[in-house]
């Protein structure tokens, strides 16, 4: 931390809850390690509050981007000028940074963190089934990026009914030959993806029923507190090879810091 100074830029990142996000030290110590003056804070700003900050954040001088968590990659995504493709289709982002004119431009890299991650940990996605739990700002991101990577048949499950068949439609537009459907039942698929906070607290139910994993599934999860969510640590139970939320993270640190540098 001995680089920071008057001068050092400044990035947040915002979410509510904010507590379990893991990017504020490892991307503190990648701009470092890339001899970039920045430090990323991380900040709690109620929902209430959201559009207030993007309205009071724009006038700092200092601060070069942004990343997004919980519950704002929506409404992150229409405060952007510019954005990626990706970004563009699923009208949500993760990340965010400073345009020439001051204007934010947005990508979305959940997507690219999980399945990079699901691929080390030993997971086969072409020609798989993948059933996706959630369609919210990750799970957009990872609906996408599963079909990227060549999966055969995606179903995607969202408790907000309008919610999962918006996603559905998006991610048609993209493969129109692509099997997506609706479904909830983890049997007979080769990969299982929660993309909800289900799991975060100890009184939570599991986002699918654990007696319909199986040993030849993957299972992947984006929660990084707990750090073994109980459906990870089932699925490990039974053999299934598995990737966590901070696997995700940790595959995507190099892509974001790509980004908020001026890259990508």
């Amino acid at each position: 931390m001995d680089h920071l100074n008057g001068a050092s830029r400044l990035y947040f990142i915002v979410g509510c809850p904010i507590a379990q996000v893991k990017s504020p030290a490892s991307l503190t110590r990648e701009f470092g390690a890339r001899s970039a003056n920045g430090v990323l804070v991380p900040l709690e700003v109620p929902e209430n509050d959201i559009d207030a900050f993007f309205d009071l954040v724009g006038s700092f001088g200092n601060v070069d981007g942004l990343g997004i968590t919980v519950p704002y990659k929506f409404a992150a995504q229409a405060r952007c000028k510019t954005l990626t493709e990706r970004a563009a289709l699923l009208g949500a982002t993760n990340v965010l940074r400073r345009n020439a004119d001051g204007s934010w431009h947005g990508d979305m890299t959940d997507g690219v963190g999980f399945c990079t991650a699901a691929l080390a940990k030993g997971a086969t996605i072409r020609g798989s089934r993948a059933l996706l739990i959630g369609a919210g700002g990750a799970g957009t991101a990872i609906g996408l990026a599963l079909l990227d990577e060549g999966a055969a048949e995606l179903a995607v499950y969202d408790l907000d009914d309008a919610r999962a068949e918006a996603l559905v439609e998006k991610l048609r537009t993209r493969y129109p030959q692509a099997r997506v459907t609706r479904e909830a039942d983890p049997e007979g698929f080769d990969f299982i993806a929660n993309a909800t906070p289900v799991g975060m607290r100890a009184e939570d139910p599991t986002p699918v029923p654990l007696d319909r994993l199986a040993s030849n599934m993957h299972v992947g999860d984006v929660i990084t507190a707990p750090e073994v969510p109980p459906l990870i640590a089932h699925a490990r139970t039974l053999g299934c090879t598995t990737n966590t939320g901070t696997d995700m993270y940790e595959a995507q640190v190099d892509v974001l810091a790509d980004f908020l540098l001026g890259g990508g």
